[in-house]
């Protein structure tokens, strides 16, 4: 089969960071399906493995990556219960196998999910990474529980990216809270607003278009420049409030700031 992937980490200007191969169509284990990928999307985890896993040498097998994907189901491991060939299906894959961005590959039935009916399959590629990242943060790290939220404020930073456009829906669909997203341009605070925003603030003004809310805001769910925005949320964070961030950062930040709330 035909696959898209990389023998050295090099800069994506380089016509050789990504190359296709001819390679063995995968043999499934009992509990995979074998899932003829029909669309994928890209994300961050993407271009941050091909710039790491082959920096300093050239490995002998490409690196195949890709983790969101949909398809239809070709092959039903004998161990997997619920799914059947033809199948439409779409899931974020393992990061310890190779990836979507090949004809087909094999994944544990136990990550795949049948496609929404709503959703074609270029849609449905799009969500898996997003949607799994925003109700991890939202429910299984800030503790929300559905309903919730009752007089209560939420701040997304970055409300316009891909997780933070999904954690508007979730959050506006499945919770009380008041949302408050970021957005610095035009196009971006009408699509916060589409998501179902309440409030659409300028993320390079936090501090002065938020002023009035000092100590008023429960959660923060920052998508982006953690160290950047630091500060501000360690001001704009009420007593025993939930901080979630999943941007890395390289700077020191000032824990004792958050002690300091009482």
């Amino acid at each position: 089969m035909k696959a898209i992937g990389f023998t050295s980490s090099l800069p994506i200007s380089n016509n050789a960071s990504l190359n296709e191969y001819e390679i063995d169509r995968p043999s499934c284990s009992s509990n995979e399906l074998l899932v003829k990928i029909k669309a994928i999307s890209v994300n961050p985890v993407d271009y941050k493995v091909r710039q790491k896993s082959a920096e300093n040498e050239e490995i002998n097998e490409p690196k195949i990556i890709g983790w969101d994907a949909a398809g239809v189901v070709e092959e039903v491991g004998t161990n997997v219960e619920n799914f059947s060939v033809g199948d439409e299906v779409y899931y974020a894959g393992d990061i310890t196998k190779p990836g979507c961005y090949a004809e087909y590959q094999c994944i544990d039935s136990a990550i795949v999910a049948k496609k929404p009916a709503k959703l074609n399959l270029m849609q449905s590629a799009a969500l898996p990474l997003t949607a799994l990242t925003a109700w991890e943060c939202i429910f299984d790290r800030m503790n929300i529980t559905e309903n919730g939220g009752k007089d209560e404020k939420i701040l997304i930073i970055g409300g316009a990216g891909g997780v933070g456009s999904i954690a508007i829906q979730i959050l506006k669909e499945l919770t009380q809270f008041e949302v408050i997203a970021t957005a610095s341009r035009e196009d971006t605070v009408q699509w916060c607003k589409k998501m179902g925003a309440d409030r659409v603030v300028n993320h390079h003004k936090l501090s002065e278009e938020l002023k009035n809310e000092k100590d008023s805001i429960s959660y923060i769910l920052n998508l982006a420049d953690t160290s950047g925005h630091w500060e501000t949320m360690t001001k704009l964070i009420s007593p025993q409030g939930h901080i979630a961030c999943i941007v890395n950062t390289t700077e020191k930040v000032d824990l004792n700031a958050l002690k300091e709330k009482v």
